[in-house]
């Protein structure tokens, strides 16, 4: 199954043309060491809340870089869980 990835890091909506500058911006904060590869997000998140991620963003809050994730959970519900981007913390996870 596909997964649907959405990197955003505009504070506002983003427009047609800002997708390509979102990823290459995505693309240099992993180079720079700023968050942590999607690869290991994910399986954080599995360890943190178990299911099928079905959405993860990349953002900017505060100037500090978070990934939201939504997850499709075993129980059904959906589960929205914020990691921080540079070390995996996780910063929320409630009911979505």
């Amino acid at each position: 199954m596909a997964l649907p990835l959405v990197l955003a890091l505009a504070a506002g909506p983003v427009q047609a043309g800002d997708k390509k500058r979102d990823h290459d911006a995505a693309r240099a904060a992993l180079a720079r060491g700023e968050v942590l590869p999607l690869t290991r997000i994910l399986a954080i998140a599995e360890q943190r809340a178990p299911g099928e991620v079905i959405e993860v963003e990349l953002e900017e809050d505060h100037g500090r870089l978070k990934y939201d994730l939504k997850i499709l959970a075993r129980s059904g519900r959906v589960l929205e869980l914020e990691l921080d981007a540079k070390t995996g913390a996780t910063l929320k996870l409630e009911e979505d």
